[in-house]
């Protein structure tokens, strides 16, 4: 026996039955299954000592049962639907779509097949298209008109 199918027979062990002849022989060969035994068996007559403590209400019952109906007859939030994983993954599935839908939108000119006048040098829009380009550089050289001649 091994101890994965020992863990099955755990709690029987635990309380006062000792349990067929297998489940001892490998309580006395393997000793992480003993002590586990051992920790059980200890927490369990712990548990058997305890009480309850004098000063509790004798009515805490009765409010704890009324309570948890109270809860259970409050009608349902409306971001309930948000716990359930199913439901919140397909409306987020969604939302990625239709933002991704959305997005590819702007972009209408590039897919749709319509194409910018294309322009080479020499001609106005290639021209204009050639100073905002370079706006920053040809900017500078009206710093050199500024300069005095020299000769």
């Amino acid at each position: 026996m091994n101890c994965k199918q020992f863990q099955e027979h755990v709690l029987d062990l635990a309380g006062a039955d000792p349990g067929p002849g297998e489940l001892q022989d490998h309580l006395r060969s393997c000793s992480a299954c003993a002590a586990q035994v051992a920790s059980l068996r200890q927490t369990m007559s712990l548990l058997e000592q305890w009480t309850a403590p004098a000063d509790t209400s004798p009515y805490f019952m009765t409010r704890l049962r009324a309570r948890l109906d109270e809860e259970q007859a409050r009608p349902a939030s409306w971001l309930n639907w948000f716990r359930k994983p199913a439901l919140a993954i397909s409306i987020m599935v969604l939302m990625v779509a239709s933002i991704s839908i959305f997005q590819g939108s702007w972009r209408v000119g590039e897919s749709s097949g319509v194409r910018a006048a294309v322009s080479g040098p020499g001609t106005a829009i290639g021209d204009l298209q050639y100073l905002d380009k370079n706006h920053d550089l040809l900017a500078d050289f009206e710093l050199l008109d500024d300069l005095p001649a020299q000769n």
